[in-house]
């Protein structure tokens, strides 16, 4: 097989969905069939069973292809062997192997033995003719050739077939004397120039001829992967008359030596030496009268070479094909692949199409009438076998000339392949083959990374042909039943509602029970666009048959037709019609058939009846039950192995006969092939993970299968057997017992089937078996098997999510859960869901999944040992033995699974500006910065609808109808009302407005469904427009410059309330839209509204003011509610208008409603460390959940009055917008594409481990860990103590004043706290007394940072310009001294320090908030300026050994500084989309690495020696600081957990991995000062980066700088 380059012709005929002459794709699959005598090559064939094979099995295993050999002469009689109808196979299955085998093909084993000629199954009328006329004159042999063959008249021209051996009859002299008839006839007939020499061979040429003739020297492109091995045994000829010898050369039938054979045999030697020298191995072997004894060393020599020339042969070839692949590997071969794989199946479906012209022509209207507008998809639907997939073809065909030749047409055929069985593999190819054909930008990573971008693409890229004006699409995707995904989903999410102009989509789905159809009428609701396949006509049926009959090159006899139309009364059933072909096209103008079935049901169980009569009730039984229980089906090689493991089957087989071996024992392949042609085209063949297929064509036949051969328990059985094969229990030498009926006593052989790793190599994953094995142990009941081998192993899970994906792994742990009745499978699912923000950030790897399931299940390894402990004992095992450099979790660390976090969706949008539930549906309605409104379904976790329109950012929705309708407005100054279950717009309204983009801008909606009515107010109209007409109602302008901040629509009293920004209440009706008054607020004078709430059952609404008042609002007047010390940012009130919260700067304030206005609910606001943006109540109005820009989440209880519960890390930036819905609270931050939806029921749920509440950052440790230091949650002015260990607070410490930073001394067992009055408080650890105070040195100068020496000898503190340098005297001892200050020294610069070290011989380095680094000498009063940072230095560390320091900064610059030379040694940048800087760091306890936490929530690890990025480590949560221990760190983090990691680094690092090989936009790049210099005194400068990014300059310090000494 040779497959080169494809042309660009070709591409381009691909892309454009046309048909033609195409390369057969390359495959993944070494097949190798052997060629050679029955019986004198025995023990050769053997050897090569039981150790060659293995080999080159596994060779081909290890790089990614399936291993298979036919031979179909073992383990069958002698009789079978030289069965005539046997010889046709084997020629088809070398053909077959010749077309689909990478590499070797063709392997003869040549003996000297030229074996039996057979006779000629078929001779066609002409050649029998020439015979006939030969054999004239012997009457006797005429009639004993006329007896055996039988003229038939039904092929196309007749020929004379040869007739099968009765019951009893034999093979034996009166076959010989037939074959020694015709041969004779054969050679006057040549002689005469009657016949041809080619067609003389077919009465001269044994079988093994044949085969070497076909499988080598017929080739006239070189040997493609052919091999002959030769056994030449020295002296034969001397000692051929012996007995022993005649055993091995060819004899009569009186047992004389066959001198013809012989001569033949060594004519075709002669040949294959002259012709093919290259392919031929010779092996001489010494005559022996014991030749084939076991005990012959010569013998079992000669054995062992041939076993391994054969391996090393094989091996050869497939490299050799493997280069060529790879040296012409042709990009995006999958694409063409997989195109070319839909169209060849649609030529064989059009081959013999006829009728439904009717349709044809109805649907080529339809298609050119909607070319032009927008249009809804086409469906075509009918019962299973109507003949939809050959009608979607013909449409496929007739597409450009219906259209006009520039259509691209898109064909899948879904379900018979890999990548359309799936939607997103299904989407992916669609869109590459849209985007290559009209020339457009492909798909990019990030959206090929997540099914929600790939949707919207589709989407965005149907928009972007249409707008070409001049060319149209048609995308056929034929069967919707056989994508996985749509019959669990109750939605069809990429499914567009409508085509935009000169786009066409047609779909074809079953009626019946399946629900597919049912699925699609959710999306597609218009009745027009369902169009049915009807049955043929009897007489258009007829017509099929006949075309089918003519393609074949068969008839039928008036009598056979009169019979199969009598059978198909008014049939017009492709399928079934179809089905009668493939029975009557075995007729013989002689025979005499049966009437056939009368429905498509019955003729499948016939059709099995008939199969179960020629083949064995319990070989079709099965054969046909693997398959269809099969998940995806089963390859050839497969299905041999899983019979070979049968031992029912095995039985049945070996019972007139005994197995040709002693130590192994396989199924006879010969039967397995006489099975596979009769049942033809009910198989079909599917390219799947790059392997082809078996699987049952016809859904009919699946169903007949099931009810006939897998009721009770054989169905478990299946799985049961299928479920040994996926996992290896037989394979790689272990035998299985068999007691066969001739040998009556049990056996332990070898089977020989393939070996069953997860890995056949380091990048090669088992994928068949990752898809198949968790489903057939499910089905076949083996549930502690399946909690054991798949999901309680970490091996079974990394296996399957970085060859599959996560999504494939999750589906797993779907199919599984609900059967497997163990909570911990839900634990570990919900640990896997959780993962997905840190495979979209950083990719799938090994060491992410390990890190994620660890840290996540650690809290459950003791309490759940069985699942859940044994996956964190793998994962650490993994941890121990993995390679590279790597940071193993000590302990759970990371939100486990029962958590409030439910699910982080992925969007496919920018920022998101608008969010609301349709609780009815399960929805959640995004609406986004680039005008998208996105709706997911929080029950499949997956978008449904993407809505297309808006063109600029949508600024609010509303959910109506029972959660099936939406309206969203949009900057663009319109409205669209969308139908949420369909995803189909209903209307768009312009709405108008100001462009001043000065003004202030406020966009509200109010639906009233009892009116029908939808109101759209912005700051200068309010609009009023009919929710089923969409025709305005009125119109209200704003008649003077003052912006209308808040607008009302009080529903119960018809009244509509505008406020100003000049604080004018405007009344109006809401019916008409006509004024009804207009006042000034009063006791809110030089003020301004900022925001409003609208409290429905009273009639009022609540209005916030820009000097902090809150104003009661209503048609009767206005009242002060309270007066805030801030400006008001937001107000919201519960759902049942009960309470009211304010939001105002960094505080939340809650008010009660009574009957007549508010009142303060707490005595206390709700205080949180940055400004607060948004507020929900929750569903029982017992909590409260608030975001502020510090991406916080804090959920406060109400009914505790106002106790923090929780606080949740949002998606990395400021939460903008929450949306309750029932017990879920979604958060949102117009900065991310993302979201995250929590679950408000785990307050109520023991929590596995209680994390600290800390918000500020402000983290201390002591005791290795065991306890946090943490300002207290609403008073600063004390310390919690948090006890990690029992999980809750053990102490507080009164400080007085606010607490502005935290010192441990873990030797001194001191804490110190900074204030923002300027003190340092210092608290034994081991005592509440003998509190010590530092001074300030100037009054009311806030402490900025501290820090200690290593040693714990000096303490130094920061203010904005100023340190003290203390020390710490005997700090070992139980009563460690505080004296000082020692020194003093003042900055003299006008930016302030922003972190600071002090080194034990008085040397402090201190960075400043503009980036500048000072090293400063107290001794000596010298300052040395250390080259500056770009941005705020964000922390400082000294190493250990104080030779080296360790600075990083805003700007995610980490410098790695000599202290003794003063200069940077290492620089690091890193840089990726998600980076914000360096947020602390820390040298490793000896000094060999830094550890330093990132604001982008992850953590990397330097080394000191080289600068090289060790490892990265994303752990959702930014670090507060890291504490080095003496193997790794502890770190406490913003989600109130402690890290605590080891770092493993292996000695050599030479196969080290890149740590960033899958985060996608990340670069990192190291200068070293000393490489540098070396270029620079070479004349050259030159970056020493490990990244693609240029360097950035460095920024100098010029700035000098006198330091006052105090």
């Amino acid at each position: 097989m040779s497959v080169g380059l494809l042309s660009p012709g070709t591409r381009r005929r691909l892309l454009q969905g046309q048909a033609g002459p195409l390369p057969e794709p390359p495959s993944s699959s070494v097949a190798i069939f052997i060629s050679s005598t029955v019986s004198d090559m025995d023990a050769e064939r053997e050897a090569l069973q039981s150790t060659a094979y293995p080999e080159v099995q596994t060779f081909c295993q290890n790089h990614g292809l399936m291993f298979e050999v036919v031979d179909l002469r073992w383990g069958i009689q002698d009789t079978q062997a030289t069965d005539h109808m046997t010889i046709e196979l084997c020629l088809e299955e070398l053909e077959r192997c010749q077309k689909t085998s990478l590499g070797p093909a063709f392997v003869a084993l040549l003996g000297d033995q030229y074996g039996p000629c057979p006779v000629p199954t078929l001779i066609d009328e002409k050649e029998w003719e020439a015979l006939k006329a030969q054999l004239i004159t012997r009457p006797g042999d005429l009639e004993l050739v006329a007896h055996h063959f039988r003229r038939d008249e039904n092929t196309v021209p007749p020929t004379y077939v040869l007739q099968a051996l009765g019951t009893g009859e034999t093979h034996g002299p009166e076959e010989a004397t037939l074959t020694s008839v015709l041969r004779c006839g054969a050679q006057e007939a040549r002689r005469l120039g009657l016949i041809t020499q080619e067609q003389w061979h077919r009465y001269h040429r044994s079988v093994i001829e044949w085969e070497i003739e076909r499988g080598l020297l017929s080739l006239t492109d070189g040997d493609q992967g052919a091999t002959v091995f030769l056994r030449e045994i020295r002296d034969l000829d001397k000692h051929i008359l012996e007995d022993c010898t005649l055993k091995m050369v060819d004899r009569l039938a009186d047992g004389c030596l066959d001198t013809d054979a012989q001569n033949l045999l060594s004519n075709l030697k002669g040949r294959i030496a002259d012709t093919q020298p290259g392919v031929l191995k010779a092996h001489h072997l010494p005559w022996s009268r014991d030749l084939v004894n076991p005990q012959n060393k010569a013998h079992a020599r000669y054995l062992k070479e041939l076993g391994e020339q054969f391996v090393a042969r094989a091996n050869h070839q497939v490299l050799e094909r493997l280069r060529e692949l790879e040296a012409g590997r042709q990009e995006l071969a999958w694409l063409y692949q997989e195109i070319r794989h839909h169209l060849g199946l649609s030529v064989e479906a059009t081959r013999t199409f006829c009728g439904r012209q009717e349709l044809l022509t109805q649907v080529g209207q339809r298609l050119r009438q909607s070319n032009n507008h927008p249009h809804t998809p086409l469906v075509l639907f009918g019962p299973p076998g109507i003949g939809k997939t050959a009608l979607m073809c013909k449409l496929a065909e007739q597409a450009p000339g219906l259209l006009g030749c520039k259509t691209v047409t898109v064909l899948r055929l879904l379900g018979t392949s890999q990548m359309s069985s799936d939607a997103p593999s299904l989407l992916q190819s669609i869109c590459f083959q849209v985007c290559l054909a009209y020339g457009l930008p492909r798909p990019p990573a990030q959206v090929l990374e997540v099914h929600t971008r790939m949707v919207q693409f589709f989407h965005a890229l149907l928009h972007t042909v249409s707008c070409r004006n001049f060319e149209s699409l048609v995308i056929l995707l034929d069967s919707l039943d056989d994508v996985d995904s749509i019959h669990r989903a109750r939605r069809v999410p990429w499914l567009p509602p409508k085509c935009p102009p000169r786009v066409h989509l047609i779909l074809s789905a079953c009626s019946g029970q399946r629900g597919v159809l049912d699925t699609v009428q959710q999306t597609l609701t218009d009745p027009e666009s369902y169009w049915e396949v009807k049955p043929l006509s009897s007489h258009q049926g007829q017509e099929m048959i006949q075309l089918l009959l003519a393609a074949s090159r068969r008839t039928l006899s008036p009598g056979q037709r009169d019979l199969l139309w009598a059978s198909l009364p008014e049939c017009g059933h492709p399928g079934q019609l179809r089905l009668a072909f493939e029975e009557a096209r075995k007729w013989a103008s002689f025979t005499v058939p049966a009437p056939l079935a009368s429905t498509a049901e019955e003729g499948m169980r016939q059709l099995c009846a008939r199969l179960e009569q020629t083949h064995g009730q319990l070989l079709v039984a099965r054969v046909l039950g693997y398959i269809v229980s099969s998940r995806q089906g089963l390859s050839e090689a497969e299905l041999k192995d899983i019979l070979s493991l049968d031992d029912e089957v095995l039985q049945a087989v070996y019972q007139d006969w005994t197995p040709p071996s002693k130590e192994l024992l396989r199924f006879p392949p010969l039967l397995w092939v006489r099975l596979r042609r009769d049942l033809g085209s009910c198989l079909a063949r599917r390219p799947m993970d790059g392997f082809t297929l078996l699987a049952i064509a016809h859904r009919q036949l699946a169903e007949v299968v099931r009810e006939r051969y897998l009721l009770g328990p054989e169905k478990a059985k299946r799985h049961g057997m299928l479920a040994d094969f996926f996992l290896g229990v037989w394979s790689q030498g272990t035998k299985k017992l068999i007691t066969l009926p001739l040998v009556g006593k049990p056996l332990n052989l070898d089977r020989k089937v393939a070996p069953q790793p997860l890995w056949f190599s380091d990048t090669v994953a088992n994928l068949r078996k990752l898809k198949e094995l968790p489903y057939h142990l499910l089905h076949s009941g083996r549930i502690q098997e399946l909690k054991q081998e798949v999901l309680g192993s970490m091996n079974w899970i990394s296996c399957r999510s970085v060859s599959g994906g996560i999504e494939s792994l999750l589906g797993d742990f779907d199919l599984c859960a609900p059967h497997v009745d163990c909570p911990e499978v839900g634990l570990v699912r919900e640990a896997l869901q959780l993962c997905r923000p840190a495979v979209e950030l950083r990719g799938m790897e090994r060491s992410i999944l390990y890190t994620e399931i660890l840290a996540r299940l650690h809290f459950f390894a003791t309490s759940h040992p069985a699942l859940v402990g044994q996956l964190c004992q793998q994962a650490q095992s993994w941890f121990r033995e993995c390679p590279h450099p790597v940071l193993e979790p000590l302990g759970g660390f990371l939100q486990p699974p029962g958590g409030p976090l439910w699910v982080t969706l992925t969007g496919c949008h920018k920022g998101i500006t608008a969010m609301a539930w349709s609780l009815e549906e399960k929805l959640l309605v995004v609406g986004t910065q680039d005008g998208i409104v996105a709706v997911w379904d929080m029950e499949e976790q997956q978008v449904v609808h993407i809505l297309t329109g808006h063109t600029g950012e949508v600024r609010c929705v509303t959910v109506f109808a029972k959660g099936t309708q939406a309206i969203s407005a949009s900057k663009d100054r319109t409205l669209r009302s969308w139908n949420l279950l369909s995803g189909q717009e209903k209307f768009t309204i312009w709405d108008g407005g100001s462009r001043d983009p000065t003004e202030p801008q406020a966009w509200s909606l109010h639906v009233d469904e009892a009116k029908k009515v939808v109101y759209s107010a912005s700051s200068s109209k309010v609009s009023a427009w009919n929710l089923e007409t969409a025709e305005l109602v009125f119109h209200i302008l704003r008649d003077t410059s003052d912006p209308w901040i808040c607008t009302a629509v009080l529903a119960s009293r018809a009244t509509l309330l505008t406020v100003s920004q000049g604080s004018v209440l405007g009344l109006w009706s809401s019916a008409t839209g006509k004024a009804q008054g207009k006042q000034h607020l009063s006791g809110t004078k030089e003020e301004t509204p900022t925001c409003g709430v609208l409290v429905q059952k009273p009639g009022q609404m609540v209005i916030g003011f820009s000097k902090g008042s809150i104003s009661l609002v209503s048609s009767e007047g206005d009242s002060l509610v309270e007066k805030l010390p801030e400006a008001v940012g937001f107000l919201v009130v519960s759902e049942d208008e009960s309470l009211l919260a304010a939001g105002f700067g960094r505080s939340v304030r809650i008010f009660l409603a009574n009957s007549q206005r508010f009142h303060r609910f707490m005595a206390t606001d709700l205080e949180h460390e940055d400004t607060v943006e948004t507020a929900v109540f929750g569903p029982e109005n017992n909590l409260i959940v608030t975001g502020s820009r510090d991406a916080l989440i804090q959920v406060w209880s109400l009914s505790e009055q106002g106790t923090l519960l929780d606080i949740l890390e949002g998606v990395g930036a400021p939460i903008s917008l929450l949306a309750q819905g029932g017990t879920l609270v979604a958060s949102a931050s117009r900065q991310s594409s993302s979201f995250k939806v929590w679950d408000l029921t785990y307050i109520q749920k023991p929590r596995v481990s209680a994390p600290f509440l800390d918000r500020t950052g402000l983290t201390a440790i002591s005791h290795n860990g065991s306890y946090i230091y943490f300002p207290k949650i609403g008073d600063k002015n004390k310390v919690t103590i948090w006890d990690l260990a029992e999980g809750e607070e053990q102490d507080a410490l009164d400080t007085s004043g606010e607490v502005r930073c935290l010192e441990v001394a873990e030797q001194a067992k001191l804490l110190f706290t900074g204030l923002t009055s300027g003190i340092v408080l210092v608290f034994p650890l081991n005592s509440r007394q003998d509190v010590t105070c530092i001074p300030p040195p100037e009054a009311r100068k806030a402490v900025n940072c501290m820090a200690l020496s290593k040693g714990e000898e000096h303490l130094a503190i920061a203010y904005d310009n100023i340190v003290l340098v203390l020390d710490i005297i005997n700090p070992s001892d139980p009563c460690p001294v505080i004296d000082g200050p020692i020194y003093t020294f003042y900055t003299q610069l006008p930016a302030t320090i922003s972190s600071v070290a002090v080194l034990a011989d008085y040397r402090v380095i201190y960075g400043m908030t503009n980036g500048d680094l000072f090293l400063y000498e107290c001794a000596n009063s010298k300052v040395f300026p250390l080259e500056a940072h770009g941005s705020r230095v964000t922390c400082v560390e000294v190493s250990h050994k104080e030779q080296l320091a360790v600075s990083g900064s805003e700007e995610a610059l980490l410098c790695l500084w000599d202290l003794q030379a003063c200069k940077w040694k290492f620089e690091m940048s890193y840089t990726n989309s998600y980076c914000r800087g360096v947020q602390c760091a820390c040298f490793s306890k000896d000094d060999k690495y830094v550890y330093a936490g990132l604001r982008d929530r992850s953590i990397i690890v330097w080394s000191v020696l080289d600068g090289t990025l060790l490892a990265i480590q994303f752990v959702h949560a930014i670090v507060n600081r890291i504490i080095p221990t003496s193997n790794g760190f502890i770190a406490p983090t913003r989600h109130g957990y402690l890290i605590r990691e080891r770092f493993q680094c292996p000695s050599s690092r030479a196969s080290q991995q890149d740590p960033l090989k899958n985060f996608k936009k990340a670069v990192w790049m190291v200068k070293s000062r000393q490489k540098e210099e070396l270029a620079a005194a070479a004349g050259t400068l030159q970056d020493s980066g490990l990244g693609n990014a240029q360097r950035n300059e460095c920024k100098s310090n010029k700035r000098s700088q006198v330091c006052l000494l105090v």
